[in-house]
């Protein structure tokens, strides 16, 4: 019995989808690979070898899931580089305006500042087909970093209480940094809103349900906030 092939993707039909699924991942890997750098130039910071240790896991699992994504663009047939120079400039102005001074903002900013992005990309993913969707999760997994980053931030603040005041004045700087260059990219690349906007066979959104997706992010942030014991 001959074997049917399988039915032709959105990703091979639609060209809007296409561009947008590319861009997706286009800037997922750029952010990937930016993060590895970061993370790995973080642990140099590090007061003790357990944090190195743990910092240069979490920059080898940031590593592996830019692998993941380069690998899944040239899958495609796009070259990973063409697919992510877009996004370059955006971020490394957001790294420029963020730069840790020390080693305790350096941690908020992996837990709070990328944490923000992660649940965009989340949320992204509700409306891609389903290969994407679980590349895309895999991706924005958790690294393991957040309990170590809780225990290091909520330890410094009980030895410095005004450490917390500091780190949440960073933390809102973060995230209006993150927002301002997100919005940035969406006005610049209009193939990334026709995830939202839908297409042919498949599912849409409306600005109902964008004001839902805001104020999941917004209280996403705010627990997070918390979980290190700043004020958001």
């Amino acid at each position: 019995m001959t074997e049917q092939a399988p039915p032709p993707s959105a990703i091979d039909t639609d060209p809007e989808y296409r561009a947008a699924v590319i861009d997706l991942l286009g800037v997922l890997a750029y952010g990937e690979l930016s993060a590895f750098e970061r993370i790995a130039a973080d642990a140099a910071m590090a007061p003790l070898i357990d944090d190195k240790a743990a910092l240069a896991g979490m920059a080898t699992a940031e590593y592996r899931h830019f692998v993941q994504l380069r690998d899944r663009l040239v899958e495609m047939g796009v070259d990973p580089q063409e697919a992510m120079d877009p996004f370059r400039r955006a971020y490394e102005e957001y790294h420029a305006q963020t730069t840790p001074k020390d080693w305790l903002e350096g941690m908020v900013k992996a837990y709070v500042g990328d944490g923000i992005g992660t649940d965009f990309y989340r949320e992204i993913a509700a409306y891609v087909d389903d290969d994407t969707r679980a590349l895309v999760l895999d991706v924005c997994d958790d690294l393991g970093q957040s309990e170590m980053i809780i225990d290091r931030v909520r330890a410094a603040i009980q030895e410095d209480p005004r450490a917390g005041g500091r780190l949440a004045l960073w933390g809102r700087r973060l995230v209006g940094e993150a927002l301002s260059q997100a919005q940035r990219v969406a006005a610049e690349r209009d193939a990334l809103s026709t995830l939202l906007v839908g297409g042919v066979d498949r599912p849409g959104t409306d600005l109902a349900e964008i004001g839902r997706m805001l104020a999941r992010l917004t209280d996403n942030h705010s627990r997070r906030m918390a979980a290190l014991g700043l004020a958001a």
